[in-house]
């Protein structure tokens, strides 16, 4: 049951729905990416994975990472999947061609991602942070470090980490106490402790770049004093350097990438971008990975459905109620009720998050390549506001959703053997990393919408309006629950300035809301273009007005109601023991 590229699904989204070939062929950068290319590109990339990766998917979580006296060594298979990876040029997809990529648009980088996530996600874990660290490193490092290690990292030649993370400093990187030495040379001497390192050791790559936050003992404390460096597993000259993989963690899954722990014993690095401004460096990385992130979400929960889908077209049990004896399929689960809201559900909201990240993907785009400076305003906007909601609603939805999807096996969903309980224990990091959840909600309304009373989110509202038209049903629908959001976001902007506290308490609802008008938007471009009179398209078009937009009056609800109940006072006050 390894999953299958969904590839009809894929070209129905960006060509019938997005209609991307054309619009991105408008720009200039992309003239020559016209839509039999992109067909192509994309249905390679769907047999690569297919055929190279998604066998490895059982035994990446069977044999797992092993770790011995400092090295590690990945799941059989792994490294000579990678090493065909890149040298077929996948990593390079969307990299610039003066640095060794092909150019192409970001939307085809991010499919790529989605079937890469879904097929295997322990495996995708060693190239998901690359075009981040390329981002980086092309916008932040000096000539001298681009003439070694940007083409080596834009290829994928060398793999590539994001070590932020210290034991006593998670979300709160202005907490990080790994120290960074200056050395007569320009260069510094780092030395900390790291922890939880995707990919901090292995033996997939020849070398690894690792891209290090830490601070000069002068520097001021908290996130101000941070500096971002480049430290290399082995220099120029094929030495290695003084970073030292200290274990790897047993977790509740992805088990086929190695968690590390890394050590720094004054090993020499070199400052990317100017000291003191790493988190500006760093964070460019970091949002470059939170789209696909949301993939991540889209594609395992595509998995997890695939599977729930094929054995619900097999497994025979009691007949459904409504089938009369005569149906020959009357008695699999398939055709019931129970069976049936489960999976045209999770398709509901598989299909609504893949045309919503493959739109971020384009206007990634062009927001970097539009001559127009208020379509890249726009566009920058709509990935400034969309990619925090798509992440925290999709990796969540990843994981309750392919918790659905192994309710279809029963008791057979439990055991190994089938292989849908993998998803979910692979799902379940993906809330945490890249910014837990939790803070992608604050970021949303605490950081984006409140700021200035909620001016950008009107305008990307708006823009969502104007993509729909007030004489279709579907789409007056939408309408009206973009007013309710627009009116509750405008009662939630006036509260908040009376009580600082409320906004934090009320961001998950917020951005659960948020979410819920996507979707409901989304299906409504959908259903332009879909043939409504199949079932494929019907049932879960039917499922999201069923089971999933009632939630949206509920979160509506929960807001407005704490807005008059939450009374917590803005200043802590000293309270006196009784």
């Amino acid at each position: 049951m390894n999953y299958q590229p969904p590839l009809d699904d894929i070209h129905f989204m960006l060509h019938q729905v997005l209609q991307a070939p054309a619009q991105l062929q408008a720009l200039p950068a992309f003239a020559d990416s016209d839509a039999d290319l992109m067909r192509q590109v994309i249905d390679e990339a769907g047999k690569f994975i297919h055929q190279e990766i998604a066998p490895l998917q059982a035994v990446g979580d069977a044999v797992g990472c092993k770790f011995e006296a400092g090295a590690v060594t990945t799941p059989p298979g792994f490294r000579n999947a990678y090493q065909s990876f890149w040298q077929a040029g996948w990593p390079a997809l969307a990299c610039a061609p003066e640095d060794g990529g092909q150019g192409l648009p970001a939307v085809l980088e991010a499919v790529l991602y989605e079937m890469l996530s879904a097929a295997n996600h322990g495996w995708t874990m060693a190239p998901g942070l690359l075009h981040g660290a390329y981002e980086c490193l092309k916008h932040h490092a000096s000539d001298a470090l681009k003439a070694v290690y940007l083409e080596k990292v834009a290829t994928g030649e060398w793999l590539a980490t994001m070590c932020l993370t210290e034991p006593q400093a998670g979300s709160d990187l202005g907490l990080a106490r790994t120290k960074a030495v200056a050395q007569a040379d320009d260069s510094y001497q780092l030395s900390g402790t790291k922890i939880f390192i995707s990919g901090g050791e292995h033996d997939l790559s020849d070398n690894i770049v690792h891209l290090v936050l830490a601070r000069l003992p002068d520097a001021p404390p908290g996130p101000k004093g941070l500096s971002l460096f480049l430290v290399p597993k082995f220099y120029e000259d094929g030495s290695r350097s003084a970073v030292h993989c200290e274990r790897i963690e047993e977790k509740m899954g992805l088990h086929g990438s190695a968690t590390c722990v890394m050590r720094f014993d004054a090993a020499t690095g070199w400052l990317i971008g100017e000291l003191g401004r790493g988190l500006n460096a760093m964070f460019l990385m970091m949002n470059a990975a939170r789209l696909h992130v949301a993939l991540q979400g889209v594609g395992l929960l595509d998995a997890a459905w695939q599977k729930a889908d094929a054995y619900s077209q097999e497994r025979r049990q009691m007949r459904a109620p409504g089938r009369g004896k005569s149906a020959a399929e009357a008695d699999l689960i398939a055709e019931h009720p129970a069976m049936r809201r489960i999976l045209d559900t999770q398709r509901a909201w598989i299909d609504a998050g893949r045309l919503l990240a493959y739109r971020t993907a384009v206007e990634l785009d062009m927001a970097k390549h539009h001559a127009d400076d208020a379509r890249r305003d726009a566009a920058q906007r709509w990935c400034s506001l969309a990619t925090p909601v798509l992440k925290a609603a999709f990796t969540q939805q990843a994981f309750y959703g392919g918790s659905e999807c192994l309710q279809v096996f029963g008791g057979h969903g439990y055991v190994r053997e089938w292989g849908i309980e993998q998803h979910l224990r692979d799902a379940r990091v993906a809330m945490i990393y890249e910014g837990t959840n939790e803070i992608q909600a604050i970021d949303l309304l605490v950081r984006k919408v409140l700021p200035d009373g909620g001016k950008a989110f009107g305008a990307w509202l708006a823009s969502l309006k104007a993509d729909l038209n007030p004489g279709q049903p579907s789409d007056a629908r939408v309408l009206g629950n973009l007013a309710a959001l627009e009116n509750t976001t405008q009662q939630l902007i006036a509260a908040a300035a009376q009580n600082s506290t409320l906004a934090h308490w009320v961001a998950d609802d917020y951005l659960r809301a948020v979410a819920l008008v996507l979707l409901d938007w989304a299906w409504a471009q959908i259903e332009r273009q879909a043939p409504l009179a199949e079932p494929r398209w019907s049932a879960p078009a039917q499922a999201l007005q069923r089971w999933v937009m009632p939630e949206l009056n509920m979160r509506l609800g929960i807001i407005k109601s704490s807005m008059a109940s939450v009374t917590v006072p803005d200043t802590a006050a000293a309270t006196t023991p009784s």
